[in-house]
């Protein structure tokens, strides 16, 4: 982690202790390197990027044994939760992905028989793709499984705590979503 990685700053948010994060050490190198600057942005985009590394490492164990990435499910799943077929390229802003990944992923769920494709009866470039019935089965068995995973991945934060981190970090992708471009140099 740099200061461009998120923070240039003098920031006191940093714990110090033997129940340190990675993150905390960082900065401390930091400061000690630049007294001056503000570390603060630091402190919570680095422990941002750390928790999100983490969490894409731990491979969502209900996922696995499905035989599923958390990107196949995030397409199944904007399915579902949608309840209509979706084109790829809808599917590409509703999870996130390139248009290029979400081609691959249909072509593997497709070969699994987990959704189907139609044409376009006017244009014949467009896509239309559904959950087949066996799709919507793995989604609706594997969400209750997923979701108990996740609590107990949240398991160390309990409550209000919860809810506060969630408003938080509601707030910030929200700030974040349709600015990112405008962030950049």
């Amino acid at each position: 982690m740099t200061a461009t990685d998120g923070g240039s700053a003098t920031g006191s948010r940093a714990r110090s202790g033997p129940g340190d994060d990675t993150v905390a050490a960082v900065v401390r190198q930091w400061r000690a390197v630049h007294p001056h600057l503000d570390t603060g942005p630091m402190e919570i985009i680095g422990r941002i990027n750390r928790c999100a590394a983490l969490l894409q490492q731990a491979e969502d164990a209900p996922l696995r044994r499905a035989g599923l990435s958390r990107a196949e499910f995030d397409l199944l799943g904007a399915l579902r939760r949608t309840g209509h077929e979706l084109t790829p390229g809808e599917l590409a802003r509703e999870t996130f992905s390139s248009g290029a990944a979400v081609t691959k992923r249909l072509k593997q769920l497709t070969e699994r028989g987990l959704v189907e494709r139609r044409g376009d009866t006017r244009d014949r470039r467009v896509a239309h793709v559904r959950l087949t019935d066996a799709g919507r089965d793995l989604v609706d068995g594997i969400l209750p499984d997923q979701l108990a995973y996740e609590s107990a991945v949240l398991s160390g934060v309990q409550g209000p705590d919860l809810d506060e981190l969630a408003a938080l970090l509601g707030e910030l992708l929200g700030r974040l979503e349709g600015r990112i471009e405008a962030l950049r140099p």
